[in-house]
């Protein structure tokens, strides 16, 4: 684009556009220097043209400045035409501003001379406008009483109490406080103001009560005609289930709307238990459903429609959060009723009086749902007294697993009767047994009593987080965040809510609780107190004060059956318990009445009730704010373990080892019991004769770990009492041993080392019993190696020839004793084995989590009771050990006679020699006194080891023997053959093989009446048959009539070593 394209030059003149772009640009610089172009033309040859060039150029120039003058001179000449015109208009504006201002000067003048009637005619008028209005309210205010006290009498509380607020700010109002006509008003209005107080705190008392229209359906056990207490039934039956815990429903106030600061939320519902099984019954985790056909009264019915109670009021905030709320009904009625204390103004009133209610309203609950029982147990007495006559009820321990003794009035199989026995034993009567019927009645009374608590403690909650909450927004924003940091924040909101708060109605409601379990257990400060001074002395055992000295500034309990007392002499642990379980001469009848319900009542109980307490805690613990969990942590679960720590295990230990020392120090504790000609049976129940001081110490035992499924927590202790008492017991079993086989040869023999080491390897091992699922033979060998084994134990036995009579037992009662020992301590093992896989770990490791030395302290118990029945096994295997080698022992005794004698008869014998007819006669009475103590497998074992032994001391006596004839030999087969029918005659002992070795001996002898030549034959047909050095004794003995060459011994070495 060129320097001159700007210009406006009409199309016509397109050709100066032309022109101009010819011209040098130099021509139009900034700052033109003309001296070149001049000095360019002077010296130009055509100086002439260049000028005439330049002309041009001017003319040029001279145009387009002309048609660029031309252009912009019109735009100039509008432009002050248009000036002109603004002009004009501003001077006629100007004139008629100066005409309005006149004409406003005017009608200011004017209006002046009205200003006064113009006023007065305004004020009459608002006058008589307010005066209509107030005349309104008037007649409308003097309506309210009686529509309020409709709303009342429709329990129509929420729209009653927004109309009494209404009508008291309207009366406060500036223009009707000097109204006369309204003082009856006023004072009609403060009269329903109290008395609406009053229906709304009766209501909302007995709502917080499940009492109310709109409680909770599950409020109570007896809530239709159709259900049965099932306190009752427990209390009577001991094999009767225990019911599933009835699903409550709760809410927590976790959320804040509006400006009155309602609170709103849910909680998940649980059963008391918290949904354990700690009993093994099925939980249903569902809510018991009602159909109540779209009742509205139906808690658990979550409907956004417009409740019935509030079906009258005005709309408002709070009326449609209640709307859109998710709350079960009888939660949105408390929130209600709460709210109407906050609309009349009366939080603080409300919250005395239910303070002052609390605990007699509890207290009644309590007494009126015992009696409820007691009346159900005297109406259905006479059919459950018709159905405990048909049988008796078993007892079972630990969750079934383990093995359920009875005690039948009957004799046992075998003679003996039992139910004395184990009715003297125990320490506490069948009702108070861990699975008697008073356990299983407090258990069920409590968790009926405790769910009907946490029922009325959610209800205590919901109220109390409420009022808590609107009292805090009302008085002091700031107390509202101190409230999630201040445990003690009840005492500084106390004043705004009458002293109520959820930490004080906590508090009652567990004190209650406490005082009835105090009942239960007929326990009282005074013989608490004493009972664990004393106990703990008599148990040599101090109890601990650590949990006590902790919670002395945490939560108490006041006692408040202080009249309630019980003498304690000091006599002993006899006394001692009879203060918890008797009354006493001047015990008040104040309480409860939980004696209507039970069959019994005493400190044992303690373990029926611990569960329920502990579940009752947990409940507690997630339906509380954080807050306050310590005051549950402190509260009935910590008095409940104090005093399980404190005195009832102390009392039980004392009890139990007095029992135990009874048991296995009375005269008949380790008296064999069965009857001769009885028949062994491996079932206690069909007559198996247990000794009776360690049957009576497997009762305890069973008993003593009974209480660990009631109290899991207490497991590490009460097994602990177990292991002292099996260690005790022991003792006592391996004193009876020791007695009985003191001083004796088979004692020392297997003693020995090498003997020891072969009886292990002995094949016959099979026969005893496994310590701990091992097994008693360590490798598994050949018969060959059988044979070699019997061999060398048979020439270690035989090298203690001679064996003297002393050194045998010839009361034949020791060794029955030896036998029911054996295998009473085999039964008590077996027990004790069952009791470790039944009892669980968990309740072994029910310690906190946060003390890995009680977990340690808690896991070891199973391994201990394990180690015990290894224990036991080991002593009843000694036993059998010993009667084997006894009578092996009393074989080589009788048999040994026949070593350095002639056995050259005159004729052929009849009978045996004595010797083998005392054998077997003492192995036939021994057997038969022994069978019915041990099974047949352990009788085999203990007469199986004389047919080895006899037959190698037979084949061996021929080494000793100086001279025997043909009727000695027929006399030595003829005492095999008794001895052969005597072993026969035993059931459990293997008749042929019997037979195959005092065959073999026969077989034996019978080869001395051979000739030699014919005994050549036979060596070298059954060389392997007999050892070299038995056949080198059929050579060495003298044989009347049978001649022997000179080399004879050679010629038959000869043969044995080809």
């Amino acid at each position: 684009m060129g320097m001159f394209d700007g210009f406006p030059i009409p199309p016509d003149k397109e050709h100066l556009r032309d022109e101009l772009s010819r011209i040098d640009e130099s021509w139009a610089t900034a700052r033109f220097d003309s001296l070149p172009h001049v000095v360019h033309i002077l010296t130009s040859k055509d100086r002439e043209g260049q000028l005439q060039i330049l002309k041009e150029q001017s003319d040029v120039v001279e145009d387009v400045v002309d048609e660029v003058v031309h252009a912009y001179h019109g735009g100039f000449n509008k432009a002050i035409q248009n000036y002109s015109q603004i002009l004009r208009l501003f001077s006629e504006s100007s004139e008629s501003i100066g005409v309005l201002k006149g004409d406003l000067t005017d009608a200011k003048q004017c209006l002046g001379v009205r200003n006064k009637q113009l006023h007065q005619l305004w004020y009459r008028s608002v006058t008589l406008r307010h005066i209509i209005s107030v005349l309104d309210q008037i007649e409308s205010i003097a309506k309210v009483p009686a529509r309020i006290g409709k709303l009342i009498s429709d329990n129509q509380f929420y729209a009653a109490a927004q109309s009494l607020v209404q009508s008291t700010l309207m009366l406060e109002r500036e223009g009707l406080q000097m109204v006369g006509a309204l003082q009856d008003v006023r004072s009609e209005l403060s009269k329903l103001r109290s008395v609406l107080f009053y229906k709304v705190l009766e209501d909302l008392h007995a709502h917080l009560y499940n009492k109310g229209e709109y409680s909770s359906s599950a409020s109570s056990l007896h809530d239709k005609d159709d259900e049965v207490p099932t306190t009752t039934a427990v209390a009577f039956t001991a094999n009767s289930t225990h019911p599933v815990s009835r699903r409550t429903r709760s809410v927590r106030l976790d959320s804040m709307f509006g400006s009155q600061g309602l609170v709103d939320g849910s909680y998940k519902p649980g059963s008391i238990d918290g949904g354990s099984s700690y009993d093994g019954h099925d939980e249903d985790g569902s809510l018991e459903t009602h159909d109540n056909d779209g009742d509205a009264k139906d808690g658990k019915v979550i409907s956004h429609q417009m409740p019935l109670w509030l079906s009258s009021s005005t709309p408002d905030e709070f009326v449609e959060a209640i709307k859109k709320s998710d709350a079960p009904l009888h939660v949105k009625y408390l929130q209600t009723m709460v709210e109407c204390l906050c609309l009349l103004n009366k939080v603080a009133a409300a919250g005395a009086v239910i303070c002052q209610r609390l605990r007699p309203t509890i207290h009644e609950i309590i007494t009126s749902k015992i009696k409820e029982n007691a009346e159900f147990i005297n109406s259905s007495r006479s059919e459950i007294d018709k159905a405990n006559r048909i049988g008796n009820s078993s007892v079972h321990f630990i969750k079934g697993h383990i093995e359920s003794y009875w005690l039948p009035k009957q004799k046992r199989h075998n003679g003996m009767s039992l139910a004395g026995t184990l009715l003297a034993v125990s320490p506490v009567s069948p009702v108070m047994a861990p699975t008697g019927k008073a356990q299983a009645a407090a258990k069920e009374l409590l968790d009926s009593i405790l769910a009907t608590v946490v029922q009325i403690i959610e209800n205590h909650v919901v109220v109390g987080e409420l009022i808590q909450s609107k009292s805090s927004l009302q008085s002091n924003p700031n107390i509202q965040k101190s409230m999630s940091t201040n445990v003690d924040l009840d005492s500084e909101a106390s004043q705004v809510t009458g002293g109520y708060s959820i930490g004080f109605s906590l508090t009652v409601l567990q004190s209650e609780c406490q005082q009835l379990i105090c009942e239960i257990l007929r326990a009282t400060p005074e013989a608490a107190s004493v009972d664990a001074t004393q106990t703990a002395r008599l148990a040599n055992k101090v109890p601990t004060n650590e949990k006590r000295d902790g919670s002395e500034d945490a939560f108490t309990f006041a006692f408040r059956f202080t009249d309630v007392t019980v003498s304690v002499p000091n006599q002993g642990v006899d006394i001692v318990r009879q203060g918890w379980n008797k009354k006493g001469p001047n015990v008040s009848q104040e309480g409860y009445g939980s004696a209507t319900v039970l069959p019994e009542q005493g400190i044992y109980l303690a373990a029926s009730l611990y569960r329920p307490v502990h579940q009752f805690t947990d409940k507690l613990a997630s339906m509380l704010p954080t807050k306050y969990s310590q005051l549950v942590n402190d509260g009935l679960l910590a008095f409940v373990e104090n005093f399980v720590k404190d005195h009832l295990l102390p009392t039980m230990f004392v009890d139990y080892r007095k029992s135990v020392q009874q048991a296995i120090s009375s005269p008949a504790a380790f008296r064999p019991r069965a009857h001769p000609g009885v028949s062994y049976n491996s079932s206690i129940e069909k007559g198996r004769p247990v000794l009776q001081g360690l049957q009576a110490i497997d009762s305890l035992a069973k008993e003593v770990l009974g209480w660990v499924q009631a109290m899991p927590k207490f497991a590490a202790e009460l097994v602990k009492f177990v292991q002292t008492f099996l260690e005790r017991t022991f003792e006592r079993c391996r004193t009876s041993y020791m007695e009985a086989v003191l001083e004796k040869q088979s004692y020392m023999v297997i003693g020995r080392h090498d003997i020891d080491k072969l009886m292990l390897l002995d094949p016959a091992n099979v026969c005893l019993p496994n310590a701990l699922g091992q097994s008693n033979v360590a490798t598994i060998v050949s018969d060959t190696e059988s044979i070699e084994i019997e061999s060398e134990l048979s020439e270690l036995l035989l090298n203690l020839r001679p064996i003297k009579q002393e050194n045998l037992i010839r009361d034949d009662n020791k060794l029955v004793l030896l036998a029911s020992l054996s295998d009473s301590l085999e039964y008590v093992a077996d027990s004790i084995e069952r009791l470790v896989q039944a009892t669980p770990l968990a309740a072994l490791n029910h310690v906190d989590s946060g003390n890995p030395s009680n977990k340690q302290t808690s896991s070891s118990p199973a391994r201990d009771l394990a180690s015990f029945a290894d224990e036991y096994r080991k002593l009843a295997i000694d036993c059998l050990k010993f009667l084997r080698v006894e009578m092996q022992l009393e074989t080589i005794f009788h048999l040994q006679e026949m070593t350095y004698r002639e056995y050259l008869e005159n004729q052929d014998a009849e009978e045996p020699d004595d010797f083998v007819i005392s054998l077997t006669a003492q192995i036939t009475r021994r057997d038969e006194e022994i069978a019915p103590f041990v099974a047949g497998v352990k009788r085999n074992y203990i007469f199986g080891g004389i047919c080895s032994i006899a037959a190698n001391t037979s084949l061996k006596a021929l080494a000793d023997m100086k001279s025997i004839n043909l009727f000695g030999v027929q006399q030595i087969c003829r005492n095999s053959i008794a001895l052969e029918q005597a072993l026969a005659a035993i059931p459990s002992i293997d008749s042929e093989a019997v037979q195959q070795r005092l065959d073999h001996v026969r077989t034996y002898y019978e080869l001395l009446n051979m000739p030699f030549e014919a005994l050549l034959a036979f060596i070298t047909e059954h060389e392997h048959l007999f050892t070299a050095a038995e056949y080198a004794n059929l050579i060495k003995v003298k044989v009347p009539g049978r001649e022997m060459p000179p080399d004879a011994q050679d010629r038959v070495s000869e043969i044995l070593s080809r």
